[in-house]
């Protein structure tokens, strides 16, 4: 009946919810997706409709028991995760707004609410001023919201902070557990001195244990108009220039829609521009010069003349072009690039200047933390990179820390060119990266939607198209990698043989793998269509296709020989002692 209301298109006439829970309880989620597939109004019904199932108490067995005669049922997969993932997932292939589904998207954020709590009090990775800083952002003025934060904090805080969490919130002592309301008539302001005394030691400890900016902090400069950017332009748009680029966003958390930039950060030799990308996107829009800034941009990344360095600069650009449509084809213009994570994975881990001493027992060091470690001494301070970078005015260590992750790329730079060797790099380091552009060589032809290369067929960076170009010998120690859900077993047996890996879970979206890829500079394992998906958001080269029609065995084999990773007995079960 639905196929046949499609082809007729008899849909506005039909009751969506009658048409459609049947199908939903066959599972057949894609025919319900087609059904108000042309038609906005019927796609807000059917969220609003799949949003009141995930109301908290409501029973779904209540739509269930209806249809209980239906063919091919399937009630055990007609639950609030399955309603959840449904309805998030139409959300984004309709561009509905989310505050349609106000229940879906409170436990959406309350997943986020108990993330933010094991990042700071169980994993301890996040500061205060950004758990704080997040925590506000995901409950607001959400009571449901605010109710679940102060139980949270009786869990895993105390009394005193779950009361001064609700005096933050302006929460009415009736909605608060006894205990709570008694700490909060009690509660006085506190004296500071002793937590100055742990910060100024704090701030100490960090200037021994952790990169530190060669330049004064007048150099570096935060520009919110136009005509702070004149000089930025002036200066970085130089023929021979070298600049150092990062981009900063706030963390998503795994909500709707792909980050948008807030921050652009331009390291010169003698300073640093931080460029408030959302502001100036704003003012030039209000003057009617809209195109200035992504001019400006365009510029400088299609300038061969000026070299460019980034760390994992695809996912970078693939931000940007997502926070400016007219940066979209940035990444085919670019000229000139010059990616480190190219180069990280060849660094010795041994270099002169690495320290063991002093660091404490911090968690270890990945991606470009762990680059500036092995080449510079000492790893970057990340404690700001959960930051709330949407936020203003940003906080001086959130000045500090972007100023920092652009600059670091410069002094990396100068090192490895100036003396690649003692790094375990080739001699001819210079020659093949300066000035050159990192693009990707174009296809023979178009995939279709099925059409996935084979591993034979997936060529290592800068090869050509008639041989294969094999990567320098690494260990496993040097080798990390994501594998994809359908790649457990590969992952267990890598990781048994000394292999960096870490594993999505059965019920992560594939997506994740490339977030993580990208975070801590690991390669992706995949397998069929996602691959064809995921290699588009990460470096080139650093996805790979594995045969899933294999055992593990056999499929570690194809990707140790692709990588050209060599395993020596003392390699494996290192990972598992």
């Amino acid at each position: 009946a639905a196929m046949l209301s499609i082809k007729l298109k008899l849909q506005p006439d039909q009751d969506v919810e009658k048409m459609c829970t049947p199908l939903l309880l066959q599972d057949k989620t894609n025919l319900v997706e087609d059904y108000v597939g042309e038609y906005p109004e019927l796609q807000s019904k059917l969220l609003q409709i799949l949003d009141t199932w995930c109301e908290p108490g409501f029973n779904i067995s209540n739509i269930t028991r209806q249809y209980q005669g239906l063919s091919r049922y399937k009630p055990d997969k007609f639950n609030r995760k399955m309603l959840s993932k449904l309805i998030f997932r139409l959300l984004d292939r309709f561009n509905v707004d989310p505050a349609l589904c106000p229940n879906v998207i409170n436990h959406r954020h309350l997943r986020t609410l108990n993330y933010l709590f094991y990042k700071r009090f169980v994993e301890k990775t996040m500061t205060q001023e950004n758990w704080t800083d997040h925590v506000e952002s995901t409950v607001g003025e959400n009571r449901w919201l605010q109710g679940h934060l102060i139980n949270l904090l009786m869990s895993y805080c105390d009394l005193n902070t779950a009361a001064r969490w609700a005096r933050r919130c302006n929460m009415p002592k009736e909605m608060l557990p006894r205990g709570v309301a008694e700490e909060l008539q009690k509660l006085q302001i506190q004296e500071r001195v002793e937590e100055a005394a742990k910060a100024d030691s704090y701030e100490e400890s960090k200037k021994k244990d952790y990169y530190q900016l060669p330049i004064p902090r007048a150099n570096i400069h935060f520009l919110q108009t136009w005509e702070e950017m004149l000089p930025c332009w002036e200066k970085v748009l130089q023929p021979g220039q070298v600049v150092g680029i990062d981009m900063e966003w706030k963390p998503s958390f795994g909500t709707v829609g792909k980050p948008r930039v807030s921050l652009l950060q331009i390291a010169l030799k003698d300073e640093v521009f931080l460029l408030d990308l959302p502001r100036l996107l704003e003012q030039a829009e209000s003057e009617g010069e809209k195109e200035k800034l992504p001019h400006f941009i365009q510029m400088l990344y299609s300038d061969a003349a000026i070299t460019k360095l980034g760390y994992g600069m695809s996912g970078d650009l693939s931000s940007l072009a997502s926070t400016c449509s007219a940066l979209r084809d940035t990444d085919k213009q670019a000229r000139g690039v010059v990616d480190l994570l190219k180069v990280d994975k060849q660094v010795d881990v041994l270099s002169p200047e690495q320290s063991c001493e002093d660091r404490g027992f911090r968690q270890p060091e990945k991606g470009l933390s762990l680059l500036v470690q092995h080449v510079l001494g000492k790893p970057l301070d990340k404690t700001e990179q959960l930051s709330n970078w949407e936020k203003r005015p940003l906080r001086e260590e959130q000045i500090l820390y972007a100023a920092s992750d652009a600059y670091c790329l410069l002094e990396i730079y100068e090192k490895l060119c100036k003396d690649p060797a003692s790094f375990g790099l080739s001699s001819d380091l210079t020659e093949s990266l300066v000035g050159k552009p990192s693009l990707k060589p174009r296809p023979k032809k178009q995939l279709n939607k099925q059409e996935v290369p084979s591993p034979s067929e997936q060529r290592c960076e800068g090869a050509g198209t008639d041989a294969p170009c094999p990567p320098a010998p690494i260990s496993p120690k040097q080798f990390s990698v994501v594998c994809d859900n359908m790649l457990q077993g590969l992952g267990r047996y890598l990781r048994c043989l000394g292999v960096d890996v870490r594993m999505l879970e059965n019920e992560d979206e594939h997506r994740k793998a490339a977030e993580i890829a990208r975070q801590e500079g690991r390669v992706i394992l995949t397998s069929g269509l996602p691959y064809q998906t995921l290699q588009s958001q990460v470096a080139e080269g650093r996805c790979f296709s594995v045969n899933c029609s294999e055992r593990a065995r056999e499929q570690a084999l194809q990707v140790l020989k692709h990588f050209n990773v060599q395993v020596s007995l003392a390699d494996i079960f290192s990972r598992c002692q």
